[in-house]
């Protein structure tokens, strides 16, 4: 009978989820100094959201639920509150609390699924897609 080491795989899951907890950090704080907060229109759709949305946002978000699993959502639900990206918040809840979903990268994909596929998802010219604050 082959006898596991947990120990082993302990180790590795903690330096897996050490390593995307600093890199998540680092991004969040990133983030809130470049993103500036984005105007939607009101009752803008998850797709709207989803276009006008930086790729690193999505990268943050799937970094914080990978690391911290279900302890991402409050974060999730304040970062997307602060950025004014709220339609994406009930997406963000549901995954970050759906057991075995944590190493999916869902918000990327449905980013990319967005750009690619739903060209027309945005129809307000106000929304700059990936608005960034300009430094001055």
């Amino acid at each position: 009978m082959v006898e596991i080491d947990w120990r082993t795989w302990l180790l590795a899951f903690v330096l897996i989820a050490g390593a995307g907890l600093a890199l998540a950090l680092a991004l969040l704080a990133w983030v809130l100094w470049r993103v500036r907060r984005i105007q939607l229109p009101e009752g803008a759709s998850f797709l709207t959201a989803l276009r006008a949305t930086p790729l690193i946002v999505v990268i943050l978000l799937d970094l914080l639920d990978m690391s911290l699993d279900f302890l991402s959502a409050p974060i999730s639900w304040t970062l997307l509150g602060h950025l004014g990206l709220s339609p994406l918040r009930g997406v963000t809840m549901v995954e970050s609390l759906i057991p075995g979903t944590q190493l999916l990268p869902t918000m990327t994909v449905s980013w990319i699924f967005s750009r690619l596929f739903v060209p027309k998802a945005t129809n307000d010219e106000n929304i700059v897609e990936g608005s960034w604050r300009e430094l001055e």
